[in-house]
């Protein structure tokens, strides 16, 4: 029997923003005295115009967590500065499209790199077109040390079976430290965008080999921190290039996200391939899957 739970918080308007962007394409329709509700895997997150923001369903409690004592910001704290260098930051794409693989990267900027990223003007990799990325990414991969993990749809299907979204996200990020450890020493600072609290984060890699440690939790860390930005435009552009091959391999063109559109794309798909096929190309626990079964 699934237990379902619930979690309030009240969040501040740059929260409210911040969990939108995070889930923006698991949005459902608005009900009465909200100002939008999303429905990402196992939860219902509604924000509601009185201020309070309710998570409810059997994961409510992993996706609330993320904006539970987060670390505020203040003009004394070494977090409010992207200017702690060396560092060694990480991010992840592609978890919230349909198609296409989970990309994860670390990667670490010290002050020598730090007149590339101002003139690339590095940020965070969603406030960039394909064709920006496309140009910027390259240049920054041939000049910092990082570690790029990217995870095709078979082995993330098969995965998800026994591990949920967060934990499989903690996975990912800690084993791209301990690949970049390999290629040069880890700063002392090492940041990642806040999924989850730092608790849950190593709870989840409990069983793991081996563990980095001595991580700082930040959300919306790629607009603070150059590595986290850099991190994040590395990923996305390993994610454009996938989804690039994916296209060329199965002749027809993929789209990004969850929205209607990746439902008729999931079809056209199905009908051309047959759906045993459809495990290899999108991640089968998304709504579109039921969607697209439900059309066929």
């Amino acid at each position: 029997m699934t237990t379902e739970t619930f979690r309030t918080l009240k969040l501040t308007r740059d929260q409210e923003k911040k969990l939108y962007e995070s889930w923006r394409e698991f949005e459902a329709e608005t009900p009465p005295y909200a100002r939008f509700q999303l429905r990402p895997e196992n939860c219902v997150i509604t924000c509601y115009e009185s201020g309070k923001t309710v998570f409810q369903g059997k994961d409510a409690m992993v996706y609330a967590a993320a904006f539970e004592n987060a670390p505020v910001r203040t003009a004394e704290s070494p977090s409010a500065s992207g200017d702690i260098l060396p560092q060694a930051g990480s991010d992840e794409v592609g978890t919230g499209d349909y198609f296409g693989p989970v990309c994860v990267c670390a990667a670490i900027v010290s002050e020598a790199d730090m007149d590339l990223i101002r003139e690339l003007g590095v940020r965070d990799s969603k406030k960039l077109t394909d064709q920006q990325i496309r140009e910027i990414a390259p240049k920054l991969m041939q000049q910092l040390k990082y570690s790029l993990l990217i995870v095709g749809n078979s082995t993330y299907n098969r995965v998800h079976e026994s591990s949920n979204l967060n934990a499989i996200k903690a996975k990912l990020h800690n084993q791209a430290y301990v690949n970049l450890m390999k290629k040069a020493p880890l700063p002392p600072f090492k940041v990642v965008d806040q999924f989850t609290p730092e608790r849950s984060y190593y709870s989840y890699l409990k069983n793991e080999k081996q563990i980095v440690r001595g991580i700082h939790f930040e959300t919306k860390a790629e607009d603070h921190y150059p590595a986290v930005g850099a991190a994040s435009l590395i990923a996305r552009y390993a994610f454009i290039r996938s989804m690039e091959q994916m296209s060329e391999a199965w002749d027809m063109e993929f789209v990004k996200g969850a929205g209607a559109a990746v439902d008729r794309c999931g079809i056209e798909f199905v009908r051309k391939y047959g759906y045993e096929k459809l495990g290899e190309v999108a991640k089968l626990h998304f709504k579109n899957t039921e969607k697209i079964k439900a059309a066929l």
